[in-house]
């Protein structure tokens, strides 16, 4: 059974940085597509980014275009989501998504002064 496991998560100042970790295991990570979901309470859950099995494409929501970047290590299972110039509104869970599979426990992350 495959799982994920997000870390990295905190309390930041805005315009702020983090990094967030995903570490995955068994199945094989390598071949998924991999995404960073987040969820405020009451509202679904958003699509923030993802990258492609082998890393040559991203996509990214509009609202976050160049301030945050999705990346991945194959070799230690692991996907990335780099967090600059945060803002206060996108204090959320962070979810980690083996795409049409599985679903980390969430790591949240709280944008605030």
């Amino acid at each position: 059974q495959g799982q994920l496991v997000e870390s990295g998560g905190g309390l930041v100042q805005p315009g702020g940085s983090l990094r967030l970790s995903c570490v995955a295991s068994g199945f094989s990570f390598s071949i998924w597509r991999m995404s960073w979901y987040r969820q405020t309470p009451g509202k679904e859950r958003e699509l923030v980014a993802s990258i492609t099995s082998t890393g040559n494409m991203t996509q990214y929501a509009d609202s976050v275009k160049g301030r945050l970047t999705i990346s991945r290590d194959n070799a230690k299972n692991t996907v990335y989501l780099q967090m600059n110039s945060l803002k206060p509104e996108e204090t959320a869970v962070y979810y980690c998504h083996a795409v049409s599979v599985y679903w980390g426990q969430g790591t949240q992350v709280t944008v605030s002064s």
